[in-house]
């Protein structure tokens, strides 16, 4: 598919779709924003929002959670550094023990001290059975959390589990207030209380979380002192609120973004990425399940003319989860464009074109329903790409729109334009993407796909600290996923945000997929400086 023809196909379904009048956006009010809010507030727009502010479900796992910490985080280069631990751990046992000493003087937004029972509290609860954390199986390899002393942590695993530091910055909770809940549906899960920079003053759901500058913070009270997201599903309502002043910044697909270029008063941020975005296949449809439609698809889509017509060349094509310039990439699995090849494929596999242009094999016509979330125009543009180029090799893919909602229901059938990605590690990209024993658990491979070598090399992955035998399990992994295809993978895109320059020295980092919620130029909200 041609640049030229996915921005006509594009521009031919959304023609007269998307109607902004003053009433689709909010008029600005206290603390939102530039037209309205202080020089210590800041309003920032984001695409989604959680489903719960609890660490102990999933909420802030990667880090950057605002109102709590980990035991360590992050800096601007993805580097460790020490947070409620007082240094980076101490590493024994050939990697199966890892002691942390925490940091003294730390208290929760309460005023209740943080200790290590909060630290045992937060990891066991989290391993136990019956706590809804789709995302438990990254700490499959914690034997047992052990309370040394007061300000001593020591964890024990079953075996080396390369990422195990990494999965230290999910963030602690307190166990005098979320040990004496429902863990799966107390209030701890939309009132949460943390050490963080940050306190959660109000969530209005669907609309924003507010948040105030913690006066106690350990690590110096912030100078945002009102600290706002925005929750604006609707890409060009987001652009919209940020035009009329509403917000200080936002997160903006790349070719929105370009309509803000050269603004008085705003600048444009770029961020490197592992977000990327796939079709899943889902092995219980007839056709998405058929292994030749996978590997036909695999070289129908024209991933560079995405990157071009759909991303403003804010990307790179995707292969797999793994980006093509990060060193877990298995150089020569790249699947260039080539339609002929995938006609082949499926005329050798017995899917034979019928009068109507579709393929149909024993009675079942190659169609399928393929789902995007509503609102969100670089799902929206892939998927009427993705479609545009399986039509021409004679598969039917149904585009239809909607909430996740009216999504998750039909995820076992229908493929949907989904999305994922982890900088951290690669077992974070993988292993919840392709292992078999996740298959359909909420969001976790999404396909269903089961491949015995993929799992016994994502557990090998996982089970050892040496990084050549790391990479020759990836690389087998990426090798394998050529010619048996989990999902159809189409790019890897860059997150453009347009910030209002009232904030000086703002960075991002390589960031995962998070659509804003933790990642961007907010990052670091609380060492944020007024520009003047």
């Amino acid at each position: 598919m041609t640049v030229r023809s996915i921005r006509a196909v594009v521009a031919a379904a959304v023609a007269g779709t998307v109607t902004l009048t003053a009433a689709g956006c909010s008029t600005p009010d206290d603390g939102r924003g530039r037209a309205a809010g202080g020089a210590d507030s800041a309003v920032v727009g984001i695409a989604y929002e959680p489903d719960s502010l609890s660490p102990l479900l999933g909420y802030g796992k990667d880090g950057n959670s605002k109102i709590f910490d980990g035991l360590l985080t992050h800096d601007a280069d993805l580097k460790l550094r020490p947070a409620l631990a007082a240094a980076l751990p101490q590493v024994t046992d050939g990697g199966k023990t890892y002691t942390f000493t925490l940091r003294k003087g730390v208290k929760f937004s309460d005023g209740k001290p943080f200790t290590a029972d909060d630290v045992v509290f937060t990891y066991e609860t989290i391993l136990d059975k019956k706590t809804n954390n789709a995302s438990k199986t990254e700490l499959d390899a914690i034997k047992s959390v052990e309370k040394k002393d007061e300000h001593t942590v020591v964890f024990h695993l079953k075996y080396p589990y390369a990422p195990f530091a990494e999965r230290t910055v999910l963030p602690i909770a307190p166990r005098h207030i979320a040990g004496k809940q429902d863990v799966n549906h107390g209030p701890f899960t939309t009132k949460p209380v943390g050490t963080g920079p940050y306190v959660l003053t109000n969530w209005s759901k669907g609309e924003k979380l507010s948040f105030k500058a913690n006066p106690s913070y350990w690590g110096g009270a912030p100078k945002v002192k009102k600290f706002t997201m925005s929750i604006i599903k609707d890409d060009d309502i987001r652009a919209t609120r940020l035009r009329s002043g509403d917000l200080d910044g936002a997160i903006l697909p790349p070719n929105l973004a370009a309509t803000f270029k050269d603004r008085p008063g705003e600048k444009t941020l770029t961020a490197k990425t592992f977000d990327y975005r796939n079709v899943t296949l889902p092995s219980a449809n007839p056709v998405t399940g058929d292994r030749a439609v996978r590997r036909a698809l695999d070289v129908a889509v024209d991933r560079e003319a995405m990157v071009k017509g759909i991303l403003n060349g804010a990307g790179k094509p995707a292969y797999g989860p793994v980006p093509t310039d990060s060193p877990w990439f298995a150089k020569g699995t790249e699947r260039p464009h080539d339609l002929k090849k995938a006609e082949r494929i499926l005329d050798a596999a017995g899917w034979k074109k019928g009068d109507d242009g579709v393929r149909e094999k024993d009675g079942q016509r190659a169609s399928f329903t393929l789902w995007y979330l509503s609102g969100d125009k670089l799902r929206q543009e892939h998927a009427l790409a993705f479609a545009s180029d399986a039509k021409k090799a004679g598969i039917e893919a149904k585009v239809e729109s909607g909430t996740w909602e009216a999504i998750e229901p039909n995820m076992k059938h229908d493929a949907v334009l989904a999305g994922g990605g982890s900088p951290a590690d690669p077992d974070f990209d993988q292993y919840l993407l392709l292992h078999s024993s996740v298959a359909g658990d909420g969001f976790n491979n999404m396909s269903r796909y089961a491949n015995k070598t993929v799992d016994d090399k994502l557990v090998q992955a996982r089970r050892t600290n040496d990084d050549g035998k790391r990479k020759a399990a990836y690389d087998a992994i990426q090798k394998t996923l050529v010619d048996d295809p989990a999902y159809t993978f189409l790019t890897h895109i860059d997150h453009v945000y347009v910030l209002s320059d009232r904030w000086k020295a703002l960075s991002t980092q390589v960031e995962p997929h998070d659509h804003g919620l933790a990642s961007g130029p907010w990052w670091n909200v609380e060492d944020w400086q007024p520009a003047k």
